[in-house]
């Protein structure tokens, strides 16, 4: 009863938030959303380390991964190291399913670990202590009691806040698993649309920063005679910097100029839009990522 009676404090605060919210939206002009990205100050953005970022290189392109260090990091350990020890070079994304997922790894399992761990203990949510500060999209949300944003990667949390993870959008990175919760460790997969019901039934641990084309341009069955999506080889982008200078930066989430973006999502004031629902879901804002240099 006590945690039905918190949300339904959580739900009916929210509620007065977005109506303050509605109130005050014609009172301030706003930018339109690529305004507030062109202009946005230097400290609007962050630098995304090398060392959190995963290079797959697929037959017509790479894939960069920015992986979530905070939200899930026994995830992030072991996918350095299956990483690092070439786990996944020559394997293959083995199952991609329309407007949903494409999976890869070691389909038969047979592949032989040097390091890394084969299962992992679900890190579906982070717990905290205390309330987790994130950036609220002050919505009400279908899926959870609160959502918004954290070191640039879409999250959501129980109404206390001492729960937070990653959503389930599209271009998120995340662990496959069997029944067992506790059974995923090597095969990951990639959303291809936002899939919300899977938020904590599986451990996401990073989202795509560049190369979604290239996931999407993927076989959908083997062909004769092909390798069928063949993983060439993957790196930590920090090991192969003499081959590899690509640096990304990602617009800062904890940011004020991110708020102003998050409003002018809701209700876009170009003239060309005729309704302004002043309304967005945690999916439907993309976070600006930009690759600076390198390739």
């Amino acid at each position: 009863m006590l945690s039905i009676k918190k949300d339904c404090i959580a739900f009916i605060t929210l509620s007065m938030s977005m109506i303050a919210t509605m109130s005050n939206a014609s009172t301030i002009v706003q930018r339109a959303p690529h305004e507030i990205v062109e202009n946005a100050p230097s400290d609007a953005w962050r630098t995304v380390e090398s060392e959190n970022i995963i290079k797959f290189e697929l037959a017509t392109g790479a894939v960069y991964i920015e992986l979530n260090t905070q939200l899930a990091p026994v995830h992030v350990l072991n996918m350095k190291k299956l990483v690092r020890e070439q786990f996944y070079d020559g394997l293959n994304i083995y199952r991609f399913v329309e407007g949903f997922v494409a999976q890869g790894g070691d389909q038969k399992g047979t592949k032989r670990l040097k390091f890394a761990e084969k299962s992992l203990p679900a890190e579906f949510y982070l717990t905290s202590q205390a309330r987790l500060p994130i950036t609220s999209l002050r919505m009400i949300d279908g899926y959870a009691p609160v959502t918004g944003f954290l070191n640039g990667f879409a999250v959501a949390q129980s109404a206390d806040g001492k729960h937070t993870w990653q959503t389930h959008c599209t271009g998120v990175f995340a662990m496959a698993r069997e029944n067992d919760v506790d059974s995923g460790g090597t095969e990951f997969y990639i959303t291809l649309a936002p899939t919300r019901y899977l938020d904590r039934n599986i451990s996401v641990f990073g989202r795509v920063l560049d190369g979604m084309e290239h996931v999407y341009r993927l076989m959908r069955n083997p062909a004769v005679g092909q390798a069928f999506n063949l993983i060439t080889k993957a790196r930590v982008l920090s090991d192969i910097q003499s081959e590899d200078t690509s640096k990304f930066r990602v617009f800062n989430t904890e940011h004020i100029e991110f708020n102003a973006l998050i409003e002018a999502r809701k209700s876009r004031p170009e003239t060309w839009f005729i309704e302004r629902p002043n309304y967005a879901d945690v999916c439907s804002i993309s976070v600006p990522i930009e690759k600076i240099t390198g390739g």
